[in-house]
């Protein structure tokens, strides 16, 4: 794996315990570091950080705040 990679990995908290998670990884980016923007999507998608998974959660905050007040009036 070249440093550049792995300075990338290893800066990004999320990303380098994905990859400790993930260890398969290890050999697929050493054989192909192009395949770096695979693995970011694969851990965006286990943890919930695109943009749809942000909004839905936004989307529960918001009914929750909704049923407090509902419940206060």
């Amino acid at each position: 794996m070249d440093i550049s990679l792995q300075y990338k990995i290893f800066n990004d908290e999320l990303l380098h315990k994905y990859l400790r998670e993930n260890s398969y990884w290890y050999k697929l980016l050493n054989r192909d570091p192009s395949k770096i923007d695979e693995m970011i999507n694969e851990m965006k998608d286990k943890y919930k950080l695109n943009t749809s998974d942000k909004l839905e959660r936004l989307g529960e905050k918001l009914e929750m705040v909704e049923s407090l007040l509902q419940v206060l009036e």
